[in-house]
């Protein structure tokens, strides 16, 4: 019902900023809870961030909070993740993600069933 494509990734320097963007079509954008999520180079895919659709009630990995923030703009059915003090430990590749996960499960990887293409960020030291 829902299909996603990011962007805003690229190359920047410790301490730089980024804004990813995840943009959305189809139905019912506004009922799903949009999630970011980052693959580096190792075995798991980690929860960045998340945004309900119901309360916008948003939720940070204990790594990212205080640095990136999350928000939706549902006229324009699209999700941001405004990233600041970026960490060379940042560098991933980040995925947004749609679904409708229920209490804690909001930041597991498989309460998401649709998910965008990736964007790649990296920062250097």
């Amino acid at each position: 019902q829902v299909q996603l494509v990011e962007s805003g990734g690229g190359l920047v320097q410790a301490g730089g900023s980024l804004r990813l963007s995840c943009a959305a079509s189809g139905r019912s954008f506004s009922t799903y809870t949009i999630a970011w999520f980052r693959q580096a180079p190792g075995p798991e895919r980690q929860f960045v961030a998340a945004i309900t659709g119901i309360g916008d009630s948003r939720y940070y990995s204990d790594s990212v909070k205080g640095r990136f923030t999350i928000s939706r703009d549902n006229a324009k059915k699209t999700v941001y993740l405004q990233m600041n003090s970026l960490k060379p430990e940042d560098t991933a590749v980040y995925y947004c993600a749609a679904g409708v996960p229920t209490g804690f499960a909001i930041i597991r990887s498989t309460e998401y069933n649709t998910w965008g293409q990736g964007t790649p960020v990296t920062v250097s030291s």
